[in-house]
Formats: structure tokens, sequence, C-alpha cells
């Protein structure tokens, strides 16, 4: 199995710098697991800005040069692994606009006579791993799971990939967050070969 670490986040001292350390270390730690990338699309510079003018049209995307190393690597990936926080009730701006570009039409699905595309990334699961400051219950009823529906269904279903795994860690920023024991069952979780 191959899987593709998207890390989102412009400091690595952070907490989601520690969940990312977390699952490298599971990964590094499971005899199961064949290879893994980790893509840190701040450290990258990834540009998460679209633009689209006479030169670069929205419908070319999925042939972008620029954006090539990138759909190569969720093509070879098996799972992808998301960590990342959520700020205003979602990822980050940096992530979005990465999905942006790289769930493009002709790459990620294909339009279909009829309500549904054809979902071309089929067969490749996903995690996300998230930190908020709020209460872990918050995104469930303050805001009618807002994050789990845009990440699961409005997104990954929508190209094929079924199987979704969330880590939504709340508290983060609270003394009695349970950091260290979150940050064990993440790393549990990789390191014990999940997928």
């Amino acid at each position: 199995m191959k899987t593709l670490v998207i890390y989102t986040h412009p400091n690595h001292d952070s907490l989601c710098g520690a969940f990312l350390e977390k699952v490298l270390q599971g990964l590094d730690e499971n005899a199961k697991e064949l290879d893994y990338e980790v893509l840190d699309l701040y450290k990258e510079g990834f540009d998460p800005v679209l633009v689209f003018n006479k030169e670069k049209r929205r419908r070319d995307m999925h042939i972008d040069p620029n954006l090539e190393k990138y759909r190569q690597q969720i093509l070879s990936a098996d799972r992808l692994v998301l960590v990342y926080p959520i700020w205003w009730g979602r990822p980050p701006a940096m992530l979005l606009g990465y999905v942006d570009q790289m769930f493009a039409a002709n790459f990620a699905y294909k339009e279909e006579k009829g309500l549904f595309p054809q979902k071309l990334l089929k067969g490749r699961t996903a995690v996300c791993i998230s930190t908020m400051k709020g209460p872990t219950k918050y995104p469930l009823l303050w805001l009618g799971n807002a994050h789990k529906k845009l990440m699961k269904r409005a997104l990954f279903s929508f190209v094929g990939i079924q199987k979704v795994k969330f880590f939504e860690f709340g508290n983060m920023e609270s003394p009695r967050g349970r950091q260290k024991e979150k940050l064990e069952q993440v790393y549990r979780y990789f390191r014990n070969g999940n997928s």
C-alpha cells in the first residue's frame, strides 16, 4: 500500500505538526506499510489561488503541467491522509485551494449524462486528522456536521473514495484536551495497519 500524507499547517511546531509526526512514526513501525510520501503544502509553496483567463481555462486543469507532480502523487496513492486544523468550521484555505485544483474534472471525475459523474479515484481510502480549539461536539451540534459533510460527501464520495476515517479532535488548546492520549490514538492506528 502507498500512502500520500498531505500536511496543511504553516507551523511544524504546532499540535498538527505533532499529529503528523505520530502518523509518520506509526507508518515507519508498521511492517505492512510499503511506501509513503509527505506533501507539506506550506513548505512546498503550493499556490492555492485559482487563476482562469484566456490562456488558463478551468476545463484544462486536469492537464495543467504545473499540477502534474501532484496528480501523479494522488494516482500512485492507495490512501490519502490529510492532517490539518479546522478554522472557522472548515479546513484551511490552503487545503481547499489544493482540493479545488487537484480534484478537477477529467482527473478526479468525469461528467456523464445523468445525475452523477463517473468517479475516477475509486479504490482509494482517506483519513482526515483535524484539530480545533472548540469542543469536539461543536461541528456536529452547532454546524450540522458541515466539516465531515464537506470532506466525505461533497469531496471524497463524489470522486469515488468511499471509505473515509475521521479523527476530529476538539478542545486542543485546553489543558484538559488529552492531547497525549489523542496523539497515541493516531500513532496506534497507523502502526497497526488500519486503512
